[in-house]
C-alpha cells in the first residue's frame, strides 16, 4: 500500500508542477526535506519551496512532463522533462531530469535532481556552455547566481 501512496505522491508533485502549481508541491514536502539539483546545489524545505515559486512565476512558457514513476519501500524516482527558455539567454532549453526521492510521514524527505549540467549548459548559455559548460568554474558560477537570485526571491516575498 505504501508504494501506491509514494507513486501517487510523486504524480501529484509533478501534476501540480505541470499545472504551476507551487502550493501543492510544497504540501507534497516533508519539512525535514533535503532537495539538490547541479543548478541550485542543496537547499532546505523553505528554500526549495520558495525556488519552486520563483521558477513558476518567473516562466510562463514552462512545460513540463513526466513519466516512469517508481517506487520501492521508503524510496522512489521519476523521469520528468522541462522544456522552457531560459530567461536570462532567451534560448530553448529541454531539460531531461531523472528525480529520486526518499519519503518520510507519508511526505518526500529527500528530493534530488540528476541531469547533464554540459548539456543543458550548452542549451541555455550557447557558446560559453559549450566553452565553459564541462568546468567547474561555470558550475560554481552558475549555482552561485541561482542561490543570489533565490536570496533575493526569498528577501522579497517570503
Amino acid at each position: 500500500m505504501q508504494i501506491k501512496a509514494h507513486v501517487a505522491l510523486i504524480e501529484k508533485f509533478y501534476t501540480a508542477f505541470s499545472q504551476k502549481d507551487a502550493k501543492t508541491m510544497a504540501a507534497c514536502y516533508h519539512q525535514d526535506l533535503a532537495f539538490e539539483d547541479p543548478a541550485f546545489g542543496v537547499l532546505n524545505h523553505r528554500q526549495a519551496c520558495a525556488m519552486w515559486v520563483m521558477l513558476l512565476s518567473g516562466s510562463s512558457d514552462i512545460e513540463i512532463s513526466f513519466k516512469n514513476v517508481w517506487s520501492e519501500n521508503e524510496f522512489g524516482g521519476v523521469d520528468w522533462e522541462a522544456k522552457y527558455l531560459f530567461s536570462k539567454t532567451g534560448r530553448k532549453v529541454h531539460n531531461v531530469i531523472d528525480a529520486k526521492f526518499e519519503f518520510k510521514d507519508g511526505l518526500i524527505v529527500g528530493h534530488r535532481d540528476h541531469f547533464d549540467f554540459y548539456k543543458w549548459s550548452r542549451m541555455a548559455l550557447g557558446m560559453s556552455g559549450v566553452l565553459l559548460g564541462w568546468t567547474g568554474f561555470l558550475h560554481r558560477k552558475v549555482q552561485a547566481q541561482c542561490a543570489q537570485l533565490l536570496s533575493k526571491h526569498m528577501a522579497e516575498h517570503c
